[in-house]
């Protein structure tokens, strides 16, 4: 689908700060299905259910429900189905996936105070995504031209991005990569010298003529890893075995490290002039926090039929994110380059709040043989927050403060391309004889992506000027299927879990564009519009968690 590009016009004011660009934040906000082998293999639908750790992340009431005191932990392997193989990344990778325990105690004959912890891998980064297809007369080097020629920006490193420093005509001869518009601190004295980060001049031209070649194709590959590490604390309890309350507070732990090439077949009108390489290694860690809390009741006392609800309030991240991107022109034909690599190094400070999140579940058990489970959630991902640092204050009692406000023109992109998700999980357990059960579950998660969303790179935006790739992805609806067993013996009980789940998507090298000038005529030549290449992620996990009540 074609999409406008506005070329950007105003500059930034202020002092150096920093956001970050919608599609590098969205891994961060939705959670895998993780946590013991219970709770996988029953699809994670046991908010009404209770009685295991992993509900303390989800409805913290389900604690209430201990009459025992527990701790178990739980370890697997993940694998990607179908990944091709990218810098030596591993399709199979063992995993700790959590850990947790509960103490309950007894306050009279049918009523508990409970406390635990838990840790749980609530993101797995780990992944390999690979993309080829044909350009036919596209570029990210015609996208990087289009938007120097409308002018870039001085950067100086103490007064951010100042008024217009430079026209076209001084960077004739300039390829950048499109999403760094600054120059580098090094060179700003003297524009004749100056490179943006990631320059690299290709050719010579006339100052009015944007220098750009057209590509043939390109080959895209990125491995990712990493995870976040979700710390719960958990109060909850119940009052004559009929209400059940919980309240849980989350830490989280973000490490997430990727690397990824970019490569297009240059051609200067019909001769091919070879290719151009754009690699980029990102790091992005940091804290968060959020609170939890739910309730379990039985409507009807005579039944075991059980309602949850929960909610969840945004997790405030606190982030550090860190690139190091190269250009590669060694294999363009001679005459078409004369710098063989060029480097940036950035690193900046923001905060990303996700949304609220909503649940309501049932549950309900036959004996001691059946139990059923099922849940609802919702959260709107188009009212996720990225905000930008503005340093922070020191009040009269010398306690420090930071502050921020909101990149009004990021939260815009997110609106346009981020919507709200609707999970429906689905579980069962079967116990043929009372030490061993059987488990099955399932999942759907709807899209978190508009399918009309893109990464626009002209946004007046710190997020898109610090942005140091222009590939994204528009994520469609996922499917998962659990599957498991557990054994009890005496006060140990083993439990092992399987679950399968699969997402497609629509992979993009960069935001198409067509030319739209306010005071020109148009030229249809300036046009750059590429198409989607199919992509999947299809995910494996064997899990395994050993526990002992006391």
């Amino acid at each position: 689908m074609k999409k406008i590009f506005s070329i950007m016009t105003a500059a930034m004011l202020g002092t150096v700060a920093s956001a970050q660009e919608t599609y590098d934040n969205a891994p961060l906000a939705q959670k895998d299905l993780n946590g013991t082998a219970r709770y996988v293999g029953m699809g994670g639908a046991m908010e009404a259910l209770g009685a295991d750790v992993s509900t303390m992340g989800t409805n913290p009431a389900g604690i209430g429900m201990f009459r025992r005191s527990v701790v178990n932990g739980s370890f697997g392997f993940n694998s990607q189905s179908e990944a091709e193989s990218f810098n030596g990344a591993d399709k199979t990778n063992m995993s700790f996936d959590q850990a947790g325990f509960v103490y309950s105690m007894r306050t009279s004959r049918s009523s508990f105070i409970n406390f635990g912890f838990s840790y749980t891998k609530s993101k797995n980064f780990a992944q390999i995504l690979s993309a080829t297809d044909k350009l036919n007369g596209a570029s990210q080097n015609k996208l990087s031209a289009m938007k120097n020629l409308n002018g870039v920006y001085k950067f100086d490193g103490s007064n951010g991005l100042n008024a217009k420093y430079a026209t076209y005509s001084q960077v004739d001869h300039l390829y950048s990569n499109v999403l760094f518009n600054h120059y580098d601190a090094n060179n700003a004295s003297d524009p004749n010298n100056a490179v943006l980060n990631n320059g690299v001049i290709v050719k010579e031209s006339s100052p009015t003529t944007p220098v750009y070649f057209n590509a043939t194709d390109y080959q895209f590959g990125r491995a990712t890893s990493g995870y976040i590490g979700e710390y719960n604390f958990n109060i909850s309890g119940n009052s004559n075995d009929r209400f059940y309350w919980g309240l849980t507070f989350g830490l989280y732990d973000v490490h997430y490290n990727g690397s990824s090439d970019y490569a297009e077949n240059l051609v200067d009108g019909s001769n091919a002039i070879g290719n151009i390489l754009m690699s980029d290694d990102r790091k992005i860690t940091g804290t968060g926090f959020d609170i939890k809390g739910g309730i379990i009741f039985r409507p009807v006392e005579e039944s075991p039929f059980r309602v949850g609800l929960y909610v969840h309030t945004p997790t405030w991240y606190d982030l550090t994110t860190k690139n190091y991107t190269t250009l590669d022109i060694s294999n363009l034909n001679q005459g078409y380059g004369s710098i063989n690599k060029d480097k940036s190094y950035e690193s900046y400070d923001f905060k990303f709040y996700t949304p609220w999140r909503f649940g309501v579940s049932l549950g309900h058990t036959v004996g001691n043989y059946l139990a059923i489970g099922a849940t609802y959630e919702y959260a709107d991902y188009s009212t996720c927050d990225i905000r930008i640092n503005d340093g922070g204050t020191v009040d009269e009692w010398g306690y420090y403060y930071d502050e921020s406000h909101s990149d009004e023109v990021m939260k815009q992109s997110i609106k346009n391309s981020l919507k709200g998700v609707h999970t429906l999980k689905l579980g069962v357990e079967f116990k043929p004889e009372k030490n061993f059960a059987v488990r099955l579950g399932y999942n759907y998660l709807s899209a978190m992506y508009s399918k009309d969303g893109y990464k626009d790179g002209s946004l007046d935006s710190y997020g898109s000027y610090y942005s140091s790739t222009t590939d994204y992805t528009n994520w469609k609806d996922t499917h998962r299927i659990t599957a498991g067993f557990g054994y009890a013996f005496k006060n140990w009980n083993f439990d092992i879990a399987y679950q399968y789940s699969q997402t497609n998507g629509d992979f993009y090298p960069f935001m198409s564009y067509v030319d739209q000038p306010t005071n020109a005529e148009r030229v249809p030549a300036f046009d750059n519009v590429c198409n989607s290449t199919k992509v999947s992620n299809k995910r494996n996990q064997m899990l395994m968690t050993i526990g002992y009540k006391f």
